[in-house]
């Protein structure tokens, strides 16, 4: 019988050595596509995050196709995992919304970051920085280098983004007041594909003779028209400006394709999206007027949609994208 309980101790005690550790808080950072730049860098914010505070675990994951499909599959496979929060930069405002919450019912923290959710699919939103100030901003980059106005073409990601749709409505709101000699030609849509992407900005090109600079608030569009200006000997004639990563972008500064772009750090983005969710979970309130901790990067207070903004964009130009390319 003795024998019998010290197996029986022998064997408890294996059991629990081969169970799989999992941190106490287990993070799932949701990105709108794998293998895109930007949210690499963001999630090397999020893992900053889950080191700092010690007792949490950051799920780095998402589709390997921009679509809001594949993002409710991921939704999905989370909830059956049973994390307790997802943080999602989302493919579609509305799609994404039955499937987030499902995962609110079953007490799993629900946050939006880069590109929101409708609101009944989330606790908040956090944007990247003020809507208005990114709208007109990219407007901005182009018009600096306009001094007699043109026309300029917006490059965007998919048609159902959430932030790039409100970024472009601001930007189209500051034309007749601060931008009257910029014209808007056309806006299309890369689907945040560098092929797509391209096709479109050879197609604006060919389709506007005079076009003076296109705009691509999306860091795979804005690469790729830069690609398409370089080819086809554009230098000097069209300027690509918009939202990029100063490491995938700074060859393009260099060869004068672009003038400047700007863009907020997507480290501290993932950063600050961790740090909010992780703040949910320890039973952090999510309504308007409520503070909520980002860590490093301070507090974010909720608006009446319960969406804050974390930081104004940074503008890099020749005279500082060699410093922050060794960076993100």
């Amino acid at each position: 019988m003795k024998l019998l309980k010290i197996l029986a101790a022998t064997t408890a005690v294996a059991v629990l050595l081969a169970a799989p550790a999992y941190a106490q808080t287990r993070i799932a950072l949701v990105v709108k596509s794998l293998g895109n730049g930007f949210f690499d860098a963001a999630n090397k914010g999020a893992q900053e995050a889950a080191a700092e505070l010690g007792d949490v675990e950051v799920i780095y994951t998402g589709p390997t196709a921009a679509t809001a499909e594949a993002q409710i599959e991921v939704i999905n496979s989370l909830i059956a995992q049973q994390v307790d929060a997802i943080a999602i930069s989302a493919n579609d405002p509305d799609a994404l919304v039955p499937a987030l919450q499902r995962a609110m019912e079953r007490g799993i923290k629900v946050i939006s970051w880069d590109s929101g959710v409708a609101p009944e699919g989330r606790q908040l939103h956090l944007n990247p920085s003020d809507i208005d100030l990114i709208g007109e901003t990219i407007i901005k980059l182009a018009a600096d280098y306009l001094p007699e106005g043109g026309q300029v073409a917006i490059l965007s990601a998919a048609s159902t983004a959430t932030n790039q749709n409100a970024w472009i409505e601001a930007a189209k709101a500051a034309l007749p007041e601060k931008f009257p000699n910029i014209e808007l030609v056309a806006t299309v849509y890369g689907d945040d594909d560098s092929v797509k992407s391209t096709d479109e900005a050879k197609g604006l090109i060919a389709s506007y003779p005079d076009l003076k600079a296109i705009i691509a608030p999306t860091t795979v569009g804005v690469v790729a028209a830069a690609q398409v200006v370089t080819d086809q000997n554009l230098i000097g004639k069209v300027n690509v400006t918009g939202l990029a990563l100063p490491s995938e972008f700074k060859q393009f500064i260099d060869n004068g394709a672009s003038q400047a772009v700007a863009l907020w750090n997507p480290i501290d983005l993932g950063y600050a999206a961790v740090m909010l969710a992780n703040d949910l979970v320890e039973g952090g309130t999510a309504e308007p007027g409520a503070t909520l901790s980002m860590g490093r990067m301070g507090e974010l207070t909720l608006d009446d949609t319960n969406s804050g903004a974390m930081a104004a964009p940074f503008t890099f130009d020749a005279s500082n994208i060699e410093e922050f390319s060794k960076i993100y």
